[in-house]
């Protein structure tokens, strides 16, 4: 047997950017998977001189909890996902980077999201601007080295998946993987 795509027998919208599609398999089954159509995301690995990563603490309501995360977020339609994780880097923390090279694209969440999000790896970062944050974000900046942010994993205390999965990428370009 191979594998096919399933054919969409028709789409709906339940909100914006959140769809309804009616498929069939290649086995007759027909279903309704949900599909959200979330912008791309940009995230940035941000270390400074002293090779510590720029984090961002901040409220998340779905866990009900802060979260120790990277710097990033949405890529504006029609931004180029580089421009927006240096956009991103200086409103949420003030920082920027001469150099930002991208280590890696990974699919949040394949099974029901069509977006992309794009890992960068900025060294040398230092604080040059103002934050700018959008009118739902409070954050605040933590320095933490390297090798502490990896201790944090391991114990459990850094625990966004997609930002463990944006460090796997910037440790495999530093040859730390």
């Amino acid at each position: 047997m191979s594998l096919t795509p399933w054919k969409i027998l028709e789409s709906r919208y339940i909100h914006p950017r959140f769809r309804i599609d009616k498929v069939e398999l290649a086995n007759g089954v027909v279903f309704e998977p949900v599909v959200f159509e979330f912008r791309n995301w940009a995230n940035v690995v941000a270390l400074t001189k002293n090779n510590e990563v720029v984090l961002v603490r901040q409220y998340r309501h779905g866990v009900k909890e802060l979260s120790l995360e990277f710097p990033g977020g949405i890529v504006d339609d029609a931004e180029d996902p580089l421009e927006g994780a240096r956009r991103e880097l200086m409103e949420e923390t003030g920082y920027s980077a001469g150099e930002i090279i991208e280590v890696g694209r990974i699919y949040p969440n394949p099974a029901i999201q069509h977006n992309t999000l794009f890992c960068y790896l900025a060294a040398d970062v230092e604080p040059t601007g103002k934050q700018h944050f959008d009118e739902t974000e409070e954050l605040e900046i933590c320095l933490v080295p390297l090798d502490e942010l990896l201790n944090m994993v391991k114990r459990g205390e850094f625990k966004h998946a997609l930002h463990v999965a944006v460090l796997f990428k910037a440790l495999t370009h530093l040859g730390r993987v």
